[in-house]
């Protein structure tokens, strides 16, 4: 069976390029993306190639920035623009093929194994791709092009910024298996970390490593990156437009100053799980499973969950439930918090039977006639017709549609 030709297509340093379309100056200046400090969001998105050369690095604090480059210009994130960008590329990409995956805004998996004939190899199409985003959007690419997904996003990685690389059979053991074991999708800290002290080291390493060891080092994830590592991956390109399940709905948000008090954690708690709720209901879902993360002053995280009797997509459950599972872990003082319910399902359950008191919790029924009249009101009138008491006077961020809009993704 003859391979497959998938791209991995991902926009250098997207945010900052896009700021550069709109103000071409900053690309002569050491430049980066970030949140608001004053809200406690000081963190880089992203930075131009000229912050680069200074060490700054995605995700590092605006302090840490500051301090390796204190001419560094701020600029704050413009996420409808960067909406906006993202989709004008995705039309660029469907002038070749119908099947486009997005992994995230900037980047996506194109399967072009049959628009070959029309547009030339792989290569070329990435090249073209390139040319056309550049000229058109005013941004940069860089293109892996290899026969599955996985060395796809290999090559996009390897050279950056405009450039293509292609990950063919025979690039697999010459380049690929040099790699770090770090460079593949999926392979995070923790699991480098248990890798590393197992001396697995390269992609390499990986490849050769024993599949019975691997799981019992990562579990299940073991078993994948073993696959992963010699080339193994079949996962399919999916259409352009296709609906991808579901699998969890979250949202999280940093508050403009430490949560301390039971009366904040449930300020805290209310629009994060309202949000939720919200969002399960126009999905037409619920979930059975709430998981809270908590991240204390010193940015140190834990995350607990529990299993609820039934599945649910009401607020009032999501926060009782969010509000016992942070009280008992609670540290001193809170940072963030990120609700997320999993376990989703388009099957409501027959009867329900309460976690709670029926002091605590009014009767379901009633709680979801409620909750779907709030959500005709802002169906009609936006997300701020309805405001929560909590969110009414607060001094830690909580507004009425902020935490609405605080996703952090499905």
């Amino acid at each position: 069976m003859k391979d497959r030709v998938i791209l991995h297509v991902d926009c250098n340093s997207f945010f900052a390029s896009v700021e550069q379309v709109f103000r071409p100056e900053l690309a002569d200046v050491p430049m980066a993306v970030c949140g608001d400090p004053e809200n406690r969001h000081g963190i880089i998105l992203a930075k131009n190639e000229k912050a680069k050369a200074y060490g700054i690095v995605t995700a590092e604090t605006v302090w840490q920035a500051k301090r390796k480059c204190p001419s560094l210009v701020l600029v704050p994130p413009h996420m409808e623009e960067y909406r906006r960008f993202s989709r004008r590329i995705n039309d660029i990409y469907a002038d070749f093929t119908d099947m486009v995956e997005p992994f995230s805004l900037d980047e996506s998996w194109l399967d072009v194994t049959g628009s070959q004939q029309l547009f030339g190899d792989g290569k070329t199409i990435a090249d073209t791709i390139r040319r056309r985003i550049r000229e058109e959007i005013g941004v940069t690419v860089s293109v892996g092009v290899s026969f599955n997904k996985v060395f796809a996003k290999l090559g996009s990685d390897y050279k950056k910024p405009d450039a293509t690389t292609v990950f063919g059979r025979e690039e697999m053991e010459l380049i690929v298996w040099k790699l770090p074991v770090t460079d593949l999708l999926f392979v995070g800290k923790s699991a480098a970390a248990t890798l590393d002290r197992a001396r697995i080291r390269t992609i390499g390493d990986l490849a050769h490593a024993d599949r019975e060891l691997l799981v019992k080092l990562l579990g299940k994830l073991g078993d994948t990156l073993s696959d992963y590592a010699r080339g193994l991956d079949d996962s399919p390109v999916a259409k352009l437009g296709e609906n991808r399940e579901i699998k969890s709905v979250g949202n999280g948000m940093t508050f403009r100053r430490d949560l301390v008090s039971e009366e904040d954690i449930r300020s805290g708690l209310h629009g994060l799980c309202d949000s939720v709720a919200y969002r399960l209901r126009k999905s037409g879902l619920r979930g059975w499973t709430v998981q809270v993360t908590i991240k204390d002053a010193d940015l140190k995280s834990i995350t607990r969950q529990t299993t609820l009797p039934h599945s649910t997509d009401l607020s009032a459950e999501i926060w009782q439930t969010a509000i016992k599972l942070t009280l008992d872990n609670r540290p001193a003082a809170i940072r963030m918090l990120t609700v997320t319910v999993s376990g989703l399902t388009d099957k409501p359950d027959g009867e329900q039977i309460s976690l709670f008191a029926e002091e605590e919790l009014p009767d379901l029924d009633r709680q979801r006639r409620l909750e779907n009249t709030l959500d005709s009101l802002r169906g009609r009138f936006g997300w701020d017709a309805v405001t929560p008491g909590a969110a009414l006077k607060n001094d830690i961020g909580v507004g009425g549609g902020a935490s609405h809009g605080a996703e952090d993704g499905d």
